[in-house]
C-alpha cells in the first residue's frame, strides 16, 4: 500500500516497511499494516521540522543520523492516559495493598510505574498511598519511566490542565494540588516521592528491586508474544513474592506467564 493520493508527503510500500522494523528493533512496538495512516500521521510532522520531501528521505535520514531515534520514537509511542484511568486498581492498592502493609508494619515501600507517560498514574499511585505519608517511619519510592522523553518532561513539571480536576477524587484536591484558573500543579511534598527516569523496555533495566507493586497498563498490547513474554519474566524476576503486579484493561497474562496468579480484574500476584 502507498500512501500518496492527497497527501502531503509519499509514503511507499517500502518506506512504511523499514519504519516498522524499526520501530520493532528499537521498541519492541508491532505496527500491522493498518496502522500505517497513524504512522504517516504522527511521522509528517517531522519530515516537516526537517524540510524533507517525503518518507524515503527520511529513511535514510533515520539511517545517518542517530540523533533522530530519539525524535521518531516520541512521535510514534502512544501517551493516552489520565488520573486515576482504571479506578478499580487505586480502590485495591489503598484499600487492600496499603493495608495489608500496614498491618504488617512494613517501612521499606517501592513502586513501579513502567509507562508513565505525563505522569498521571505516578502522580495517581502516590494519593493512594499518601495515608503512609504521615509517618515518619516509612521509606517511600515510587519510580516512574517512560521511553518518551517529551512526555517525562511534563510529567516531572507535574502541571497539567484544571479539566484533569474531574478524574481525581475530591478528597485529594486541597492535600496535593495547587490551582489556577485554568491550570493545577501537583504539590511538591507528593512530588518529592517520585524518581521519574527514561527507560527502554526492551534494554537493560538498571534497578535492582524488589518492587512491591508494579504498574504495566496498556503496553503489553503493543508487542509480540516472544517480547510479552520477556519482559513479564523480568517483572516476575524484580517483584516481591508478596508483590503486585497491575496490567492494562484489555490485557492478560493468559499464556504469556504461569508465574502469576489472578488476583482480580487486570490485578496478580506472583505465584
Amino acid at each position: 500500500m502507498e500512501l500518496s493520493e492527497d497527501k502531503e508527503f509519499l509514503m511507499t510500500a517500502a518506506d512504511f516497511e523499514f519504519i516498522r522494523e524499526l520501530a520493532y528493533r528499537q521498541t519492541g512496538i508491532v505496527l500491522p499494516e493498518r496502522k500505517q495512516h497513524m504512522v504517516y500521521s504522527r511521522l509528517c510532522r517531522r519530515l516537516r521540522a526537517l524540510r524533507l520531501p517525503n518518507f524515503k528521505n527520511y529513511c535514510q535520514y533515520l539511517s545517518e543520523t542517530p540523533a533522530e531515534l530519539g525524535q521518531f520514537i516520541n512521535a510514534l509511542t502512544t501517551n493516552l492516559t489520565a488520573f486515576f484511568r482504571e479506578e478499580h486498581h487505586f480502590d485495591y492498592l489503598k484499600d487492600k495493598v496499603v493495608n495489608d502493609w500496614m498491618k504488617q508494619h512494613k517501612r521499606r515501600i517501592r513502586i513501579w510505574s513502567s509507562a508513565c507517560s505525563t505522569g498521571e498514574e505516578p502522580y495517581s499511585i502516590a494519593m493512594s498511598v499518601a495515608g503512609m505519608f504521615a509517618n515518619a517511619g516509612y521509606d517511600i519510592k515510587i519510580l516512574a519511566t517512560d521511553l518518551d522523553t517529551n512526555v517525562l518532561q511534563k510529567a516531572q513539571s507535574g502541571i497539567y490542565s484544571s479539566d484533569a480536576l474531574e478524574n481525581i477524587p475530591v478528597e485529594y484536591h486541597e492535600k496535593f494540588l495547587m490551582r489556577s484558573a485554568d491550570q493545577i500543579k501537583i504539590k511538591e511534598k507528593l512530588q518529592k516521592y517520585i524518581h521519574f527516569k527514561q527507560l527502554n523496555l526492551l534494554n537493560d533495566w538498571p534497578m535492582q528491586g524488589p518492587f512491591d507493586v508494579i504498574f504495566c497498563r496498556n503496553v503489553l498490547i503493543y508487542f509480540d508474544s516472544e517480547t510479552k513474554q520477556k519482559i513479564i519474566q523480568k517483572f516476575r524476576r524484580l517483584l516481591a513474592d508478596d508483590g503486585v503486579l497491575f496490567i492494562g484493561h484489555s490485557e492478560t497474562l493468559h499464556q504469556i506467564s504461569d508465574e502469576f496468579t489472578l488476583l482480580g480484574h487486570t490485578i496478580y500476584k506472583p505465584r
